[in-house]
């Protein structure tokens, strides 16, 4: 990428035409089926990407005859019952890993039928699930070694935060030093979070894109783009940050929609599937936005410029 490029790489230049994308999709004209149909692929892209609240702890260090009396009846309990509560464990165990599996493995698929809708006006299920499958199951690995990796690392102190929390519980009042090594622990788990976080928003908005105009693989893909992000990491910097003002904003939309229709439309949007396709506009708009950033650093880039997309090659397992 030459000077003059790089000079008009702006985070503000891919609104309009994002806006323009998703009023060519979705708008012009409208269509209901095509609207399900499109709202589906991204669906499937978008499963498992939700979010909770974080746990919240309270100490009773006013009361420590009760947090004793708690915890031994807690053990008491548990002891008397482990006939049922260790299979019970188990079987939720491994129905919670089959579950993220098969959601991560979907996902994976609809992030590239969902970015072959928005890169090509198109409203295609059956073309884009096989045509990405090998470049889907490479994502699928990369995300799944990610998130094993991503759990070791950040067990441990989630581990020793407990067992701090647990001794100043039973010491029945708070202590200097557990309170410190609890806020760097906590710290700790927050950097960890965010790194992972920030892999998986690139993954989602740069890498994918790239291996889909490469048909290559994910690993092959991330050293593309490292190779832009080193030498622009203060604009993909100023680029993360204009995401956290494109969310307020779109929170913001919502909420006042929510106020305006009653609740009506959270309750639309708690529907699976339903809620995707009424809030399809912001979801073609956040990736349309991605791609047009992306296309700012070469035509090389630029998803858009592939009327169609070339028959996808075998690609190299991750």
């Amino acid at each position: 990428m030459n000077d003059q490029q790089s000079a008009g790489i702006s985070v503000i230049n891919p609104i309009t035409p994002a806006f323009d994308r998703v009023k060519l999709m979705l708008f012009r004209p409208f269509d209901l089926g095509r609207w399900f149909i499109i709202g589906i692929c991204a669906w499937l892209a978008s499963l498992g990407s939700g979010g909770g609240g974080g746990p919240r702890f309270n100490f009773p260090f006013d009361d420590r005859s009760n947090a004793r009396e708690a915890i031994n009846e807690t053990k008491e309990f548990v002891i008397e019952n482990l006939y049922w509560i260790v299979p019970l464990v188990v079987f939720l165990v491994l129905f919670g890993i089959v579950l993220w599996l098969v959601l991560t493995w979907l996902s994976s698929r609809g992030k590239f039928m969902f970015l072959h809708c928005v890169s090509g006006n198109k409203a295609e299920v059956k073309n884009p699930w096989r045509k990405f499958r090998e470049h889907a199951n490479s994502l699928f690995v990369f995300r799944i070694v990610l998130s094993l990796v991503g759990f070791i690392i950040i067990i441990l102190p989630i581990i020793f935060t407990i067992i701090l929390i647990a001794t100043m519980v039973s010491a029945g009042a708070p202590a200097l030093g557990p309170i410190l090594g609890i806020v760097l622990l906590v710290l700790c788990i927050i950097v960890i979070s965010i790194c992972l976080g920030l892999i998986g928003a690139f993954t989602t908005d740069f890498v994918v894109p790239i291996m889909f105009l490469r048909t290559t693989s994910v690993r092959a893909a991330w050293r593309e783009f490292l190779e832009i992000l080193s030498a622009n990491k203060a604009r993909f910097l100023l680029y993360l940050l204009f995401q956290i003002v494109i969310g307020i904003a779109i929170s913001a939309i919502v909420f006042m929609g929510m106020c305006f229709t009653c609740c009506c439309l959270a309750c639309l949007l708690a529907i699976p599937v339903i809620g995707t396709v009424v809030f399809l506009p912001v979801l073609v708009f956040k990736r349309a936005y991605s791609l047009y950033y992306l296309r700012q650093y070469g035509p090389q880039f630029d998803v858009f410029d592939l009327e169609s997309p070339q028959p996808a090659l075998p690609v190299n397992s991750y």
